[in-house]
């Protein structure tokens, strides 16, 4: 069973940059699609991108086209989220998660999650 540990969050300005790590250990990360959802208050878990096993089957929220780059290093059993041109909008908890299933894109589709962690955008 794979656990996930996302890392890289924090406060950044409007217009700044993140990048976010989902370490997984317990298992090879090459196995699963691994895809990135965020939470803010009071909203419900939204999809942000997905990657599948080899790095392609990339797909992205429209929210996100062309701000965020999610990639992988299977050798590092690690996949990434490029945060660029941020906003305030985009301030939520930030989770990994990783799927079996080649078109998995909503919460249900994930049977394994990281812990989250926060990314707070100012104005």
């Amino acid at each position: 069973q794979v656990q996930l540990v996302e890392s890289g969050g924090g406060l950044v300005q409007a217009g700044g940059s993140l990048r976010l790590s989902c370490a997984a250990s317990g298992g090879t990360m090459s196995s699963y699609v691994v895809g990135w959802f965020r939470q803010a208050p009071g909203k419900e878990r939204e999809f942000v991108s997905r990657i599948g096993w080899s790095g392609g089957n990339i797909v992205s929220a429209d929210s996100v086209k062309g701000r965020f780059t999610v990639s992988r290093d299977n050798a590092k059993n690690t996949v990434y989220l490029q945060m660029n041109s941020l906003k305030p909008e985009d301030t939520a908890v930030y989770y990994c998660a990783a799927s079996t299933f080649q078109f998995a894109w909503t919460p249900r589709s994930y049977s394994y999650w990281g812990q989250g962690t926060q990314v707070t955008v100012s104005s």
